[in-house]
């Protein structure tokens, strides 16, 4: 490249004679790899609009080299990446999608993936890629199509990974952008697929199994206020009254808690099963039961990769999260089926801020939809006031951390005097009044008015006041505000 300068690289991009164009190109590339200026020069010397022609060149190695070119051209550049698909450049990228080429499918899903951090962009992208990258991409590589099993070499590897990187991207746009890629043939069944096998096969890990969650709990987001209505109206099963009456009903002749109660409601539950699980396409497999099982065994057998398992709770949250009915259903086939409480609590210990976010969020809805508060209560108190600060000296958890665990402490004293008689145990009334006390931001007068309520709630126990005075605590203590 010794000879050779910006402007006669761009020059070269419109020569007849390939190997020119290819030098060109193979120039910017270079050229282009971290040099900002460099990317600001081109453009302005119009060298997006002659690699774009090149995209579909006759040569393949003209092709290998602009879209290469592109790719570096449009890392971290919002002004080319606009450029870019100004240029029609999405199309001539779908177009040499389909070229059976490696090499040049792992630039193109790189140029997407790249342009797709744009937020500006996200709509047009879904719009204008995802039914081609699906059949030509996610299908084949998930092992969806005839085999059935993920069979990828490295560079297959790559495009999938790429592909999926672009889909977890889009997937955190719009409403109609969620929309698009749910009701898209083929996409979410590829990534349950994909997930799927790599379970199956011990590759948890994988960077793509992380992506395809993430798709996954994102395209949960407002699953319910989201889906079509004749699914949300099969899964709300016969009229929401129902469930009221039943607990009217129940409130006669036993206990909500009690084991006939247990069984009312189970029956219930087992009857919508019928209707959703046997054979999920598509968007169903998002609110499907079998789902819950996915995330679950993720928790449990991923082990590195954070990121990972925090889409996965994040992605039970979402389908756990509100007052549907379905919300109720899956928590319950979570706590009780698929036992996930120990599998959550055991993320609880080790978690960072980000991941305590999903996971708290998680286990605030399964205390609100839980059957039996008591035996919850047992599981959770402790770990849950672990995470509290005591003192000004502690290391707290953001203040919506806070908030979560203070509503799961809520939820379960409501229903359970040993979630009372716990938080007592675990040193939970000293964390609270700490909490109650600290108003000097408005996140901690959020956290505060949590902690007041709950306290106030815990009053409501009379065979508690004794301890309650051993420790030191009056009425008032209690009760104000």
């Amino acid at each position: 490249f010794d000879d050779i300068d910006l402007p006669s690289a761009v020059k070269y991009l419109i020569a007849s004679d390939p190997n020119l164009q290819v030098l060109g190109a193979a120039y910017l590339q270079h050229k282009c790899y971290s040099d900002g200026n460099a990317k600001k020069q081109a453009r302005s010397l119009q060298a997006m609009p002659k690699l774009v022609k090149l995209f579909n060149s006759p040569n393949q190695e003209v092709q290998r080299h602009a879209t290469g070119a592109m790719r570096n051209l449009i890392y971290d550049n919002a002004e080319n990446k606009l450029a870019l698909v100004e240029e029609n450049g999405i199309y001539e990228l779908m177009r040499t999608l389909r070229e059976p080429d490696d090499e040049l499918r792992k630039n193109v899903t790189g140029i997407l993936w790249n342009l797709s951090s744009s937020d500006n962009l996200k709509d047009r992208l879904a719009r204008d890629t995802l039914e081609q990258l699906t059949d030509l991409v996610l299908v084949p590589l998930s092992g969806l199509g005839s085999s059935g099993v993920i069979q990828q070499n490295a560079s297959e590897a790559e495009i999938f990974y790429n592909s999926t990187g672009f889909l977890r991207n889009l997937s955190s746009a719009s409403q109609q952008t969620r929309q698009k890629m749910r009701e898209c043939h083929g996409l979410v069944d590829s990534m349950i697929h994909y997930v799927n096998s790599s379970l199956e096969v011990g590759k948890s890990e994988d960077k793509s199994v992380e992506n395809a969650v993430c798709v996954l709990r994102n395209l949960s987001y407002r699953l319910y206020d989201e889906m079509p209505p004749s699914s949300l109206q099969r899964l709300e099963g016969h009229g929401r009254n129902n469930n009221s009456a039943m607990t009217g009903e129940l409130v006669g002749c036993f206990s909500p808690q009690s084991k006939k109660a247990r069984e009312h409601y189970l029956n219930a539950d087992i009857v919508t099963f019928t209707e959703v699980s046997k054979d999920p396409k598509g968007m169903e497999w998002l609110w499907n039961p079998q789902i819950v099982g996915i995330y679950n065994r993720l928790l449990q057998r991923c082990e590195l990769n954070k990121h990972t398992t925090e889409a996965a709770s994040g992605a039970l949250q979402n389908i756990t999260a509100g007052d549907r009915r379905w919300a109720g259903v899956l928590s319950r086939l979570a706590l009780e089926q698929e036992r996930i409480l120990n599998p959550v609590l055991d993320r609880v210990r080790t978690a960072d801020h980000h991941q305590l976010r999903s996971l708290t969020g998680l286990i605030r809805n399964l205390s609100r939809h839980a059957r039996n508060k008591d035996e919850m209560s047992t599981k959770v108190v402790s770990h849950l006031i672990e995470k509290l600060p005591g003192s000004v000296g502690d290391k707290s958890p953001p203040a919506d951390v806070i908030v979560n665990i203070i509503a799961v402490l809520n939820n379960l004293v409501v229903e359970s005097p040993m979630a009372a008689r716990d938080i007592v145990y675990f040193d939970g009334l000293r964390k609270l009044f700490y909490i109650k006390k600290r108003r000097d931001s408005p996140d901690n007068e959020k956290s505060s008015r949590a902690a007041a309520s709950l306290l106030g709630n815990m009053w409501q126990y009379t065979k508690l006041h004794r301890d309650f005075k051993m420790k030191g605590y009056r009425k008032e203590d209690f009760l104000s505000l």
